[in-house]
């Protein structure tokens, strides 16, 4: 891993958290296309699972009173589920594949967040369990557990300040979970992964981020910063997709 990559990587991860502090979304939209295109796909999404479990948990912090605990913990159990099968497929598939499925999943997430009819009033265990089933297997597959929450937001009329807290928490332990289970199935060996030092890196870049974008919060609109993401998500994974086409 040469230092222009590794700084290339860190860029990345500065500008998502930054886009993730202020507007709720960023480090998985952003991050998980661009380390796939610079670090492989498999190596790619495991960083990114890194990269949301740190943000998540540290801007959880700050909306800690708003957390939906109750859905929460619903989605958690059954996140495991639909993580262990995705752990499995990283394991197996070819990387072009992954590609593909890396940047056809941010190109959903971003059609669903932004353009998704107005749906019926559905609101379950059911739904809700569903939702935790295939944002854990979307996570831990392509780093991207949005496509998922965004439907179930919009059947279940969630507030959204409520939603994007009780996102943080729930990202961020989805990325723990398909950070242990891509280890233990042999998806991610230890061998493959990149020295402690990077890992070290990412925290503090993290940190650095929430730092800008909550003093940015105050200066840029978040519609700008919607804005932002959407297209630097869209040429990630957009180029994503076409290298995965073009590999087969």
């Amino acid at each position: 891993m040469t230092t222009a990559v590794v700084l290339i990587a860190l860029t990345a991860i500065l500008i998502g958290t930054v886009l993730q502090r202020l507007s709720g979304t960023g480090v998985g939209l952003v991050v998980a296309p661009v380390l796939a295109l610079l670090l492989g796909p498999a190596l790619g999404v495991f960083l990114t699972n890194a990269a949301t479990a740190v943000s998540s948990f540290l801007i959880m912090i700050a909306v800690f009173r708003e957390v939906d605990w109750k859905r929460y913990l619903i989605f958690v159990p059954t996140a495991v589920l639909g993580a262990i099968p995705a752990a499995l497929l990283v394991r197996e598939l070819d990387g072009a594949w992954l590609d593909i499925v890396i940047g056809a999943v941010v190109l959903m997430a971003l059609v669903l967040t932004f353009g998704m009819p107005r749906v019926p009033h559905v609101r379950t265990h059911a739904l809700t369990g569903a939702t935790g089933f295939v944002g854990g297997f979307l996570n831990a597959s392509a780093g991207v557990a949005a496509p998922a929450t965004v439907i179930y937001s919009q059947f279940a009329r969630w507030d959204q300040r409520s939603f994007a807290a009780t996102m943080q928490p729930t990202f961020g332990t989805m990325a723990v979970i398909s950070i242990v289970l891509k280890v233990a199935v042999g998806a991610t060996t230890f061998d493959q992964l990149p020295p402690w030092q990077l890992f070290a890196a990412i925290v503090v870049t993290v940190v650095l981020g929430i730092r800008i974008g909550g003093w940015l919060s105050q200066r840029i609109p978040v519609v700008v910063a919607r804005r932002l993401a959407i297209v630097l998500a869209g040429a990630g994974g957009a180029v994503a997709l076409v290298r995965g086409v073009i590999m087969l």
